[in-house]
């Protein structure tokens, strides 16, 4: 299946994607569109024979629980309503505890990596065949950025994705710039990682920008692709042709001219690597071939206890990074510390993208009183549930002590808390009534 060159569609360059010339297919987040009302946008672009992909971020297949049918089920609705040739999610946990170690379930709210256990790997295999079964396209799965590393690893990335591939036939979606992050970040070498990887598994490639502090890559997707990324896109491109190659950006968007020069940076670098694979082939000595995979004919291990163990770990790390709890023994403190303030940070973002309000009535505090709430208080649900958590925490303690701002939270929190809705039009009040105030 050859898909092209595509970019991440977003509603806030819904109309710039749909103008660009050039563009064979884009990806949407599968958890931001509903099927029976997908955007005018991507309508459009279907009709237009333009492929739509589905990118799911919250099943957590890594994760020590099976995968929850209720979101196998949406997944494979909005590739049916999109008409999509396959999904993608990825290869990471995004949520720990509950009953299956009997602890209070902790949300991460972001992708965290798993162990390169052979345990881990166990648990992974069984959810993603339960997953393959409930969707009706293939499924490809996405390797991830990390800040930090697990201790006691036991496989390398390529070598852990190489199993993955042999034991589950599942599709690979290699995300470049998330090998560069982890080069940086956890010393890996990406040569290494794609000489391990079964290049035929390979459905797609993603391609991003981030950006260096104090040591760390953070994978933003709010910066230009560096060319550290792009040179590890050409060296994949000397393996093998990726049948597509799509460039996420999801923040901070720049002009269309500056994404148009990000994709035609992709395809030269996509071009100058099959040259150079085209010219090393007419020179290699044919016949000596390579172990190759075995199929999938892996005989899979029963995984009942192993959840559990997986499950306690998780954890304990889950917790470390959004309760306060300690960092487990054998982490690097430091970086498990940058990850938790990543974390914490990406939810006083996104609370300010759901509930927009709160950074109005609270003004230029909000930021720094949800960082201090989200220290040593996980989200217990969704986005939405943790402003209203976030509210509800505020007026606990009898803030903010401006006392109109603390009245309007209150009246924000009680239209959204309560049983029913209450009257329309109070928030309204309220927003016009603040409209023209500096923060």
């Amino acid at each position: 299946m050859r898909l092209g060159t595509g970019i991440g569609w977003r509603p806030e360059i819904a109309d710039a994607v749909e103008a660009m010339a050039g563009i064979d297919w884009v990806e949407v987040v599968a958890e931001n569109v509903c099927p029976g009302h997908l955007p005018h946008s991507l309508l459009r672009l279907r009709e237009r024979g333009v492929t739509v992909v589905p990118h799911g971020v919250s099943l957590g297949l890594g994760g020590a629980d099976r995968p929850d049918a209720g979101r196998l089920t949406a997944l494979a609705e909005r590739a049916e309503a999109l008409g999509s040739p396959l999904v993608t999610e990825h290869i990471a946990f995004v949520r720990a505890g509950g009953e299956l170690t009997a602890s209070p379930r902790l949300e991460a709210g972001h992708l965290l990596p798993v162990p390169r256990t052979r345990d881990a790997l166990d648990v992974l295999c069984e959810n993603v065949r339960i997953a393959q079964d409930a969707l009706p396209v293939p499924l490809a799965l996405e390797n991830i950025a990390a800040l930090f590393s697990w201790p006691g690893e036991e496989l390398t990335e390529g070598q852990f994705l190489s199993e993955l591939v042999e034991r589950t036939g599942v599709r690979l979606l290699i995300d470049v710039a998330n090998l560069h992050t982890n080069h940086v970040n956890r010393g890996e070498d990406p040569a290494e990682a794609l000489a391990a990887l079964p290049v035929e598994a390979i459905a797609y490639v993603h391609v991003a920008g981030g950006f260096e502090r104090d040591g760390v890559w953070h994978d933003s997707h709010a910066h230009p692709v560096p060319r550290p990324v792009l040179d590890i896109l050409t060296g994949l491109a000397t393996r093998v042709a990726p049948p597509g190659v799509l460039l996420e950006r999801d923040e901070n968007f720049p002009e269309p001219a500056e994404l148009v020069r990000e994709l035609a940076a992709i395809r030269e670098a996509v071009a100058i690597g099959r040259a150079r694979g085209r010219a090393a082939e007419r020179t290699a000595v044919r016949g000596a071939g390579g172990a190759g995979a075995g199929g999938v004919g892996v005989l899979a291990r029963p995984v009942a206890g192993v959840r559990e163990r997986l499950g306690v770990a998780q954890t304990a790390v889950l917790s470390a990074l959004v309760a306060g709890t300690p960092v487990p023994e054998g982490f690097d403190r430091v970086r498990m510390g940058v990850q938790a303030r990543a974390l914490a940070a990406k939810r006083a973002g996104v609370v300010a993208k759901v509930a927009p309000e709160l950074p109005v009535i609270l003004g230029a505090g909000y930021r720094e009183a949800f960082l201090e709430y989200a220290r040593r208080r996980p989200m217990r649900g969704g986005y939405r549930q943790d402003a209203l958590d976030f509210a509800g925490h505020l007026l606990k303690l009898g803030r903010p002590q401006d006392a109109r701002a603390r009245r309007d939270l209150r009246e924000w929190w009680l239209d959204r808390a309560g049983p029913a809705p209450r009257k329309r039009g109070l928030l309204g009040r309220v927003l016009r009534r603040r409209g023209g105030r500096s923060h």
